[in-house]
């Protein structure tokens, strides 16, 4: 294929999809990725689109939203690899929420053969995936359909989520950045994102590499409130992916990398592998106050003993003061 031709695919997939990592335009171009980067450049060059940590881009800053027939076919071998490494993190007999999208379907299936499951899911894919499971119970939210992800989204969603808790929130999305966390290109979608992050006691984020440094319109979760995010192994070559992910190890951010030859974690500097399958992503992990009702002050419960105690010590010294001027 000529360079030209080679390009003009590029292009169509690009505006087709919104965006596309490099991994998969090698492949549908047939040539190396190093090839494909040039070809991303000179089309940047010319303000055709934009590239990205790992991918490219519609031009204009924010990534618009790809349906799911397109995302279906994205990356497919790192959603894999996420989704084995995520499914790991889940117990026998928990309660946990799976948001939607092609990566937490990917994920859904694997959890099939986890006996005593509860899941509370927005996605209809993800409870398709989990309809013949075996001891899983599957609970759907209310709300209006959104057919481009086969989401339930609105009012309705939200409501039937309030006052729920469970262990574990498994989330994904448009992109993810140090600064802003996770983000989303609809605002339906983040805001019932949103609701069921406060439903969770730990929220742990599944993101392929291409979608880090990446930033949409609508955030759904802060970097202070991941507790942990699944990737996958990025080319070695990609130095902007191992900066983004150090920066949110530095954040709190446990780091874990499906594929990585060191027991899928995250070294000090950034890359993959760590001794003892630990990560210094976990060593430095540090709590941080979670939305909602999760929200703990430190030292509340005892001050509140002690001002009740002192209460009743004083209380006691006025009654006693009182009977001694009765006998008077």
């Amino acid at each position: 294929m000529f360079a030209a031709e080679r390009r003009q695919l590029i292009l169509e997939m690009v505006r087709a999809n919104g965006a596309v990592s490099l991994r998969e335009l090698a492949r549908v171009v047939q040539t190396s990725e190093v090839t494909v980067r040039r070809d991303v450049r000179a089309l940047e060059a010319e303000g055709l689109l934009d590239r990205r940590h790992g991918g490219a881009v519609l031009p204009g800053g924010f990534t618009r939203e790809s349906g799911f027939p397109q995302k279906s076919h994205l990356a497919t071998a790192e959603k894999t690899a996420i989704a084995d490494l995520a499914a790991g993190l889940v117990e026998e007999g928990e309660a946990i929420v799976v948001g939607a999208g092609t990566t937490t379907q990917e994920l859904a299936r694997r959890l099939a053969r986890v006996p005593g499951l509860t899941v509370v899911t927005n996605s209809l894919l993800v409870a398709q995936a989990l309809a013949h499971a075996n001891r899983v119970e599957v609970v759907m939210t209310g709300g209006t359909l959104r057919g481009s992800n086969y989401a339930l989204v609105g009012s309705g969603a939200e409501q039937s989520l309030q006052g729920l808790r469970v262990s574990k929130a498994f989330l994904s999305g448009s992109g993810l950045t140090a600064e802003r966390g996770l983000s989303t290109s609809n605002m339906l979608s983040a805001s019932v994102d949103r609701a069921l992050v406060q439903a969770a006691a730990e929220v742990v984020v599944l993101a392929d590499h291409s979608k880090l440094g990446t930033d949409t319109m609508f955030q759904t979760v802060p970097t202070d409130v991941i507790t942990r995010l699944v990737t996958d192994e990025s080319p070695a070559h990609d130095d902007r992916a191992a900066t983004e992910l150090q920066a949110l190890a530095d954040q709190g951010v446990q780091i874990a990398v499906a594929g990585s030859s060191g027991g899928g974690a995250v070294n000090g500097s950034g890359t993959p592998g760590a001794s003892g399958g630990e990560s210094v992503a976990r060593q430095q992990r540090r709590d941080v106050p979670l939305p909602g009702p999760r929200r703990q002050v430190p030292g509340a419960a005892a001050g509140l003993r002690s001002a009740t105690a002192l209460g009743e010590q004083n209380g006691g010294a006025e009654r006693a003061r009182v009977a001694d001027l009765r006998r008077r």
